[in-house]
């Protein structure tokens, strides 16, 4: 399980979650998106089109990624979330702080559509 950079342009960035999204990976997301932070980036996007776990502790690190990222002014998006996980938000009620997209594509649409 681990987390990687996926793409990146002059404002938003992809972080692909890949096995599982837990508290060892969600920091490594939470580093990465410190550093887009730092860079000025407004948008992060959370692929897990391969994501097959999803814990609390990784809830919970969206969540703090959610608050730092509005904070200045971003936002973060969630794409291809599959099967329990979307559940799991759901039930939690965080579909109402996430946008959930199919892919990547979709969320990175969603970011050009707000300017």
């Amino acid at each position: 399980m681990e987390t990687y950079l996926g793409e990146a342009d002059e404002k938003v960035i992809v972080i692909v979650a890949d096995g599982g999204l837990n508290k060892g990976t969600a920091d490594q997301i939470n580093d990465v998106v410190q550093q887009a932070v730092d860079c000025g980036m407004k948008g992060v996007i959370i692929d897990c089109s391969k994501l097959d776990i999803l814990s609390s502790a990784g809830l919970a690190k969206l969540l703090m990624l959610h608050k730092r990222m509005q904070q200045h002014g971003g936002e973060v998006k969630i794409a291809g979330l599959q099967g329990m996980s979307v559940q799991i938000l759901r039930l939690a009620r965080l579909d109402k702080i996430f946008q959930l997209y199919p892919d990547v594509s979709q969320a990175r649409l969603s970011f050009r559509d707000a300017k």
